[in-house]
């Protein structure tokens, strides 16, 4: 007489949820994976419209202190769903991976529909059924799974299940957070969601504001405390956006919760010395127009001389010396963080004392956590979507484990 398959509820058709799923279905599980979307992986589709930035090339030393606080329990899941794993998979699926010039790795194809196609194909063919439009609200006084649905309310009762419902960013494609609460009555400790890797607010004039926003700031360092990023910053009409400030985001969040303010600096040309960028200023006739030596002399775009005058107010300094000394350290307040649900992902979620080894929750036996419902975060860069994908796959492993299925 034939077995029957262990049957396992994945709630949340995020990267971590399909993750969850594949390697459930293909250790022979009869999985479910229920989401409140019409439709699963949106998120990953949001992605995909920067390129899809899979993972990162990175020796694994820096690669994990990108997760911070969170890396020293993250590491057992990543080094095994590492991302040499994470490309052969990629691979697998008919998307081949290249090494951007950023260290950060991609499909060529530079989008996230293939993948996502060749995916849910693959999980078709294992025997995973999705079904939409299933909102989880908690559990009933039998322990079943409750759902509400467009034809009503509907209760089951899996031999295990996976939460994989995201965080509370961009809630129209599904995370709204709302499992914090389910969870929190439930006697699971879940750190408060905040945003991260979301743009701040600053002060700018109506000029800068006006004429600007959308403008980017190319190939700067930005400097917060000890830390200098490298990269590329966006102004928006609240403020700054963009990678290099993602990078620092937890940072700048803390400082801002904690004193009401922080200050960053930019400069915005870090490849030459202060005494370069003199020399070459020095070089313009004098009785050119500020904007106009710094033209000339250093190409200096429109919006980079108006952020000057942001940064060290109108009437920037004649002294070559001086200005060099300006345009190596604009320094630029920031007054607020973007909100959660503008941001690209979140921080906080179900505590990290609140699972066992296995993502298992300890108050809720035979229920597992993966994605972004933990509580860690990273910045861009590729450090999301590998973490979601080895937490997805730890999940996984650890239900196989409770269930006794190699």
């Amino acid at each position: 007489m034939k077995a029957v398959a262990a049957a396992v509820a994945v709630i949340g058709g995020g990267p971590a949820g399909l993750m969850a799923a594949e390697v459930l279905a293909g250790a022979g599980c009869a999985v479910t994976v229920y989401d409140r979307m019409p439709s699963v992986g949106r998120k990953l589709l949001m992605a995909g419209r920067g390129g899809l930035n899979l993972t990162h090339s990175e020796p694994m030393q820096p690669f994990m202190a990108r997760y911070g606080a969170a890396a020293g329990w993250l590491a057992s899941r990543i080094d095994a769903f590492p991302p040499d794993a994470l490309i052969a998979w990629a691979e697998g699926l008919g998307q081949t991976t290249f090494v951007g010039s950023s260290g950060r790795i991609f499909p060529k194809a530079l989008k996230a529909s293939p993948l996502l196609r060749a995916w849910l194909a693959r999980l078709r063919d294992l025997g995973v059924e999705v079904r939409p439009r299933h909102d989880w609200t908690g559990w009933n006084a039998k322990g079943q799974l409750c759902f509400t649905t467009p034809r009503g309310e509907v209760a089951v009762a899996p031999d295990a299940t996976v939460l994989a419902l995201g965080g509370a960013s961009w809630p129209k494609l599904g995370s709204n957070g709302a499992w914090a609460q389910v969870l929190g009555a439930a006697g699971v400790a879940v750190v408060p969601l905040q945003a991260a890797n979301a743009g701040f607010d600053v002060a700018w004039s109506d000029i800068l504001r006006d004429r600007f926003a959308g403008h980017p700031l190319k190939g700067v360092a930005i400097t917060f405390g000890r830390v200098r990023v490298r990269g590329e910053a966006m102004v928006t009409r609240h403020g700054l956006e963009g990678g290099a400030i993602y990078a620092l985001s937890a940072a700048l969040r803390d400082a801002i919760a904690k004193d009401g303010s922080a200050r960053l600096w930019i400069d915005l040309r870090p490849d030459a010395s202060a005494d370069q960028l003199s020399a070459k200023i020095g070089q313009q006739p004098a009785n050119q127009s500020t904007a106009n030596r710094l033209r000339k002399a250093l190409h200096l775009t429109p919006l980079e001389t108006n952020l000057l005058r942001e940064a060290h107010g109108k009437d920037l300094p004649a002294d070559p010396a001086a200005m060099a000394t300006a345009i190596k350290g604009a320094p630029l307040t920031l007054t607020a963080m973007r909100p959660i649900d503008r941001a690209i992902s979140t921080a906080g979620g179900v505590a990290r004392g609140a699972v066992d080894d296995d993502l298992m929750l300890i108050a809720r036996p035979g229920v597992f956590v993966a994605g972004e419902m933990l509580d860690w975060e990273a910045p861009t860069g590729g450090y999301l979507l590998q973490a979601s994908l080895a937490t997805g796959a730890a999940a996984a492993r650890g239900v196989l484990r409770r269930l006794a299925i190699s």
